[in-house]
């Protein structure tokens, strides 16, 4: 087991960032960890790189425990932390052999070679970290992370600042190196999520309220909306009024999105409401739900 959570709490004060946190992660897992803003991930990912102490519970990585075995800890796990601390004034190559150094790396200029150009920093090696573009200095953290080849990479935002390119460019970086390790990363972008993780986990308010594979958690909520197009137009309050209903959105004119929480499929009911009125259904087709509509519902309350 690459990392092992079980019963984890953290105050601070008064205030319980984390409530009775549990989760397992196996060697080769390509994890998200998604929660709004305040859940607790930032501390939950701390906590799991020795830079803060739970309150209660135990946190083991690669077996080895986060508080009387911290230097075991830091040597299998790299992590790239939210606002990524970087030294401004170091040049790249010169900041990654300070680091390689720390972690006494043997070879550490074939080492450095290697990751900068794995994570796309050849030409910017020889500039001053502080002239770097906010992409560039994420690369630069990314590469820090996985300097010393940890079994473990825990990634906090990792393609925060990046363009486009190099959001793609870095998350098919993060999902080569699952294949043989284990990553649990932070994001906000639900399509980050969808294109590279194996299993998502949300925390909301301190507590996990979902932890399943992504297809699983969209195939198995029951919410549905459905798109559909009828020859004229008709008062929102009539569509409320159909059972089960309990969202709707005009698109234009003519076409709504109808949701519904039900398990029932809500199509039939539509149609009879149609028949009901003198409306003639042109289209009607069930939106596929995404990851982002289950994380809304999930932390919205």
């Amino acid at each position: 087991m690459s990392i092992a959570v079980s019963g984890v709490s953290k105050l601070y004060g008064q205030q319980k960032a984390l409530d009775d946190v549990s989760f397992q992660i196996d060697k080769g897992n390509i994890v998200g960890f998604l929660g709004p803003n305040g859940a607790g991930k930032s501390t939950m990912m701390k906590i799991i790189s020795c830079y803060i102490p739970q309150t209660e519970g135990t946190v083991k990585v690669c077996g080895y425990d986060v508080m009387d075995q911290s230097m075991e800890v830091r040597s299998r796990l790299g992590y790239l932390p939210e606002n990524n601390p970087l030294y401004p004034e170091m040049y790249v190559r010169e900041y990654l052999e300070f680091m390689g150094g720390i972690h006494k790396i043997p070879s550490i200029k074939s080492r450095v070679d290697e990751m900068i150009e794995q994570v796309g920093l050849t030409l910017e090696r020889k500039k001053k970290i502080g002239a770097l573009s906010k992409g560039y200095k994420q690369r630069v953290g990314l590469a820090q992370a996985m300097l010393h080849d940890p079994e473990v990479l825990i990634l906090d935002e990792p393609t925060t600042g990046l363009d486009p390119n190099q959001i793609v460019e870095i998350r098919n970086l993060i999902k080569s190196i699952g294949a043989e390790k284990t990553v649990m990363l932070s994001t906000h972008i639900m399509q980050e999520v969808e294109a590279i993780c194996d299993r998502v986990i949300i925390i909301n308010k301190g507590g996990i309220v979902a932890d399943d594979e992504s297809k699983n958690l969209t195939s198995n909520n029951h919410a549905q909306v459905i798109r559909v197009e009828f020859d004229h137009q008709i008062e929102v309050n009539k569509i409320n009024s159909i059972q089960y209903v309990n969202e709707v959105k005009r698109v234009d004119d003519n076409t709504w999105l109808i949701g519904s929480d039900s398990e029932k499929d809500i199509r039939p009911f539509i149609f009879e409401f149609a028949v009901a009125n003198n409306l003639n259904v042109l289209t009607v087709q069930k939106e596929e739900q995404r990851l982002e509509d289950v994380f809304k519902k999930l932390t919205s309350s």
